[in-house]
C-alpha cells in the first residue's frame, strides 16, 4: 500500500499565499480558471465526438430530436483536475491538516478517474445497472482509504445532534448529547478512524450518502442545464461556507470545481449543443459528497440545497418499488417532468429549481455560526419537505387548470414494459377536450399512438404524457 508521505506532494501553486487577501484571490483564480478550461475542453470533446460519431441519438427515451455529444463529464472532469493542481495548497491555512488533506484529494482524483472512465464507456456502449453500481461502490471504497488499519479518506460517523446541549458533560443522557456516534472516534483529533466492525454503520453510511449522491445528481440529469445548474449552485455554496468557516484550501477547492461546472453550463444550457453523460453526473455527484464532508459543518448545507432534488429521487424510488418495479427502472415521473407537464418550457423549469437551490443556500448560509445553528438548520429540512409538498400541490393545480388529467404515477400501464401513453392536447375544442378526458379516464390501458403519427400534428399541439 501507497504511504501517505509518498502521496504527499507538494503542490504547484502559481498564487503566493503570504499576503492578506491572497486567500480569495486563489479562490477567484482557480474558480475562473476552471470556469475557462471546462468551457474551452468542451469545446474539444463535442468536436472530437462528432469526428467519432459517439453521439447520442434521439431515441422515445429522450427529449432531444438530433444526435448530440454525451461525454462533457470529460471536460469537467479534466478542468476539475488540471485546476486544481495548479491552484490547491492543501492544508491552509492549518499546516496540521495539510497531511490529511493531501490524501484526501489524491483519494478523490482516483475514485474520480474510476468513475469517468468507467461511465464513459457506458456513455458509449452501455453497461449494465448493476457494473455501474460495482464501480460505485469501489469509488466508496477508494475515499474511504483503508489502509494501515485506519481510514484516511472520509468517513461519516458523527452527527451534531439538533436537540443536543451546547456543551458535553458526564450527566448528559444519550438523547442530548451534542454529537451522535456512530462508533467510538478516535482519542485525538490527530488520530484517524480505525478498521474493524464497530465502523460497519460509518462505512455503510458513507457508501449510501455517496453513491446516492452520484445517483442523484445522474437522475436529475434529465434535462437541459438542470444538474449542471444545481450542482453549480451547491458547490458555490460549499465554497462560500467554507471559506466563512475559515477552511481556506477547501473553500478553493470547492471554487475550482464549482467553477469547472459552471464553465459546462454555457454548453449544456437549452437547447444544449453537448450533454455530461453519466460520466459528468457521477463525477459532480462524487464530488459533491466528499466536499460536503471535507472539514464538517457542510453536510446540512448540501441536503437543503439539494434537499428538493434528494426528496424528488427518493419519491420516485418508493413508487417504483410500490409498483413492483427496480429501482433503476426508467420512467419520466421525476419533478421536472411533472413540471413539463404543467406547460413550463425547459428554461423555466431551471429557473424554478435553480431558484428553490438558492434560496435554501442562503438560508443554510445565514443559520451557520448562530446560536443552535443545529437546530435551526433541521428546521430548514424541514421547510425543504414543505417545499416539496407545495411544488407537488401547485402541479396538480396547474393540471386541473389546463384541463387535463395526467397521471403521472408510472410509465407502463402496470404492465411493466416500460412504455408510456403518449396523448396530445392543444387548441381543442372545449366539448371534445371533455370527450378526450371522460374516455381516458374509462381506460385502464391505451394502446400507445404510433411515432410516426406525431409528425402530421399542428404546431399548436403539445405531447403530454399519461401514465396509468
Amino acid at each position: 500500500m501507497v504511504q501517505a508521505n509518498i502521496i504527499a506532494i507538494q503542490l504547484l501553486l502559481l498564487v503566493p499565499l503570504n499576503f492578506p487577501g491572497a486567500g480569495i484571490i486563489a479562490l477567484l483564480i482557480g474558480g475562473a480558471s476552471a470556469f475557462l478550461l471546462a468551457y474551452l475542453l468542451t469545446i474539444a470533446i463535442r468536436k472530437l465526438s462528432y469526428k467519432l460519431g459517439w453521439l447520442d441519438q434521439p431515441s422515445p427515451r429522450r427529449v432531444h430530436t438530433k444526435a448530440v455529444p454525451r461525454l462533457g463529464g470529460i471536460a469537467i472532469f479534466m478542468a476539475f483536475v488540471i485546476a486544481s493542481l495548479l491552484f490547491y495548497a492543501p492544508g491552509l491555512p492549518d499546516p496540521k491538516a495539510q497531511n490529511n488533506e493531501i490524501v484526501i484529494y489524491w483519494l478523490l482524483i482516483a475514485a474520480a478517474t474510476l468513475i469517468v472512465i468507467v461511465h464513459a464507456y457506458d456513455d458509449v456502449r452501455g453497461l449494465k445497472p448493476l457494473t455501474k453500481l460495482i464501480a460505485q461502490t469501489i469509488a466508496v471504497l477508494i475515499i474511504l482509504g483503508p489502509w494501515d488499519g485506519v481510514f484516511h479518506g472520509i468517513l461519516l460517523f458523527t452527527f451534531n445532534n439538533p436537540f443536543g446541549a451546547a456543551h458535553m458533560s458526564a450527566n448528559l443522557p444519550w438523547y442530548r448529547e451534542p454529537t451522535f456516534l456512530l462508533f467510538l472516534p478516535p482519542a485525538t483529533i490527530s488520530q484517524l478512524p480505525a478498521i474493524g466492525f464497530s465502523a460497519i454503520p460509518a462505512v455503510l453510511l458513507t457508501w449510501f450518502w455517496t453513491a446516492g449522491m452520484m445517483n442523484t445528481v445522474n437522475w436529475i440529469d434529465g434535462m437541459d442545464g438542470l444538474a449542471t445548474g444545481v450542482v453549480g449552485i451547491t458547490g458555490l455554496f460549499i465554497t462560500l461556507i467554507s471559506f466563512m468557516l475559515g477552511q481556506q484550501s477547501i473553500a478553493v477547492l470547492a471554487a475550482i470545481f464549482t467553477g469547472a461546472t459552471f464553465g459546462f453550463l454555457p454548453h449544456n444550457w437549452h437547447p444544449a449543443r453537448i450533454f455530461m453523460g453519466d460520466s459528468g453526473a457521477m463525477f459532480l455527484g462524487l464530488g459533491l459528497a466528499v466536499l460536503s464532508i471535507m472539514g464538517g459543518a457542510k453536510l446540512a448545507l448540501a441536503l437543503m440545497v439539494l434537499g428538493v432534488p434528494i426528496l424528488d429521487v427518493a419519491i420516485v424510488i418508493i413508487n417504483r418499488i410500490r409498483r413492483g418495479q427496480s429501482p433503476a427502472h426508467y420512467d419520466k415521473t421525476h419533478l421536472h417532468h411533472r413540471l413539463m407537464a404543467t406547460g413550463l418550457s425547459v428554461r423555466q423549469i431551471c429557473y424554478v429549481i435553480y431558484s428553490v437551490a438558492i434560496v435554501f443556500g442562503l438560508l443554510a448560509l445565514g443559520l451557520s455560526g448562530i446560536h443552535n445553528a443545529h437546530l435551526y438548520k433541521f428546521i430548514g429540512l424541514g421547510l425543504v419537505g414543505i417545499t416539496m409538498a407545495v411544488l407537488i400541490i401547485w402541479i396538480d393545480y396547474r393540471q386541473r387548470q389546463r384541463g387535463v388529467r395526467i397521471k403521472l404515477d408510472g410509465p407502463d400501464n402496470g404492465n411493466g414494459n416500460g412504455n408510456g401513453v403518449t396523448h396530445y392536447t392543444g387548441s381543442l375544442p372545449h366539448d371534445e377536450m371533455n370527450i378526450q378526458n371522460h374516455e381516458l379516464e374509462q381506460h385502464s390501458h391505451i394502446e400507445p399512438l404510433e411515432q410516426s403519427n406525431t409528425a402530421n400534428l399542428p404546431n399548436n399541439v403539445r405531447p403530454i404524457i399519461k401514465y396509468e
